[in-house]
């Protein structure tokens, strides 16, 4: 008697998750459960108890919150990836995390195939797909909303309901949300629903992480955040006695005070990878204080040159990680380059919390590039400045030479 083909299911404990569960054994695979903890607010212990209850085989729950932050959340900060200009990239950064973890399980587990339950229109399932090709290229993907057969049973979350209810499958929710939401430590996004009219501001209620600009407080809050190599390594909000040092911890911490004065809220159009457009309403406290932090210490402590290098590279990461090529060689080479630049970016920056706003107080590094002689006003500095005349006039001879060309290019067409 042949064995049972072992399938490792990324399984959230929703609707879709749950019902692609029981689909594979009605399909005579065994199931493997595997879940995720990066930070999003659930009941482990239940998510795991109904993944038995649907039928796995097994079930692993993974905390991946401290490499998730580590290895993720900040190299994609001192990278300055923001994509499109505004999104700091929560969900596109979770992927990788979540996908390795996964094929070290199939790895460890002898399975033959992985299984994911995004949507064949989104982003993820590229991230995740992408994944699995790069580190485990000979384990077969099993992608539900691609497959045919699961498609003409599954026309949507009404027959996905009647499938659960068959089959006593138990699920969190049984009616439809206005909007989808995700959540993990980095950030939460909304997106579908009411929000797919780009003209509709999403409901007040709807928002976790943050709060509106009218109910934070009418005082701020004051933080010194530190870097060493362009990681944070420590927060201290002194007024109140708190500090942290864990990674983990001080990430939670600024989502927490981040969110507590508004700090954070995006709602754009984006261009999603397949091609299509997307609106995506996202809350990212934390993240948005210590990307704003960092880039006022880069000011100090990073060289012009490199800094300007740097920054014409980061709309490419940004990219790269949004487009899930988080495992390939482009990402191995400008994370090489990344960390080369990121070395002595180290100092602490001053930073107020309040309205929204993330207000730059001051900063200080043992490895600044400022010399406050050398840029006074009220003393030479060690700057000879009849040496700007020079400077100057080799700057200009391309300058006058077009000019010259110009005007007797006018002359002969008069």
């Amino acid at each position: 008697m042949s064995r049972k083909k072992k399938v490792v299911l990324a399984y959230s404990g929703g609707l879709d998750t749950a019902c692609i569960l029981k689909w594979l054994l009605e399909k005579d695979y065994d199931v493997v459960a595997y879940v995720a903890d990066v930070g999003q607010q659930e009941d482990f212990v239940d998510v795991a108890k109904r993944a038995r209850a649907t039928g796995a085989s097994k079930v692993y729950v993974e905390d991946l919150k401290r490499a998730f932050v580590t290895e993720f959340i900040f190299p994609a900060i001192a990278g300055n990836a923001v994509y499109e200009n505004r999104y700091l990239l929560g969900t596109s950064l979770a992927r990788p995390v979540i996908a390795r973890r996964q094929v070290e399980i199939a790895l460890k587990e002898r399975a033959d195939a992985v299984a994911h339950g995004a949507t064949g229109k989104g982003n993820d399932q590229v991230r995740f797909e992408l994944a699995f090709a790069a580190l485990a290229p000979q384990l077969e993907v099993i992608s539900p909303w691609k497959d045919r057969e699961f498609l003409s049973r599954f026309q949507g979350r009404t027959d996905l309901l009647a499938f659960a209810k068959e089959h006593g499958i138990p699920v969190e929710a049984t009616a439809e949300k206005p909007y989808s939401s995700d959540e993990n430590l980095m950030h939460r996004s909304y997106e579908a629903g009411l929000l797919e009219d780009p003209k509709v501001g999403p409901p007040k209620d709807m928002f976790k992480l943050s709060r509106a600009i009218e109910d934070t407080p009418d005082e701020p809050t004051d933080l010194v955040i530190h870097f060493h190599d362009a990681a944070p390594v420590k927060v201290v909000n002194a007024k109140e006695g708190i500090e942290h040092t864990d990674p983990v911890g001080l990430f939670l911490y600024l989502n927490e005070v981040g969110g507590k004065h508004g700090v954070g809220r995006i709602d754009m159009v984006e261009n999603r990878f397949v091609g299509i457009k997307s609106r995506g309403v996202y809350e990212t406290p934390g993240g948005t204080v210590l990307h704003d932090a960092l880039r006022d210490l880069e000011g100090i402590a990073m060289d012009r040159e490199v800094l300007r290098l740097r920054d014409m590279l980061s709309p490419r990461f940004a990219e790269i990680i949004y487009n899930g090529f988080w495992f390939s060689p482009e990402m191995d080479f400008i994370q090489a380059a990344f960390r080369q630049s990121e070395k002595l970016i180290t100092g602490e920056v001053y930073v107020r919390l309040f309205k929204g706003n993330v207000i730059i107080q001051g900063r200080h590094s043992t490895s600044s590039l400022y010399d406050q002689a050398l840029s006074s006003m009220d003393q030479a500095g060690g700057y000879d400045q009849e040496d700007a005349s020079g400077f100057i006039r080799i700057n200009g001879l391309r300058l006058r030479a077009h000019k010259l060309i110009v005007s007797a290019a006018g002359e002969d067409e008069a």
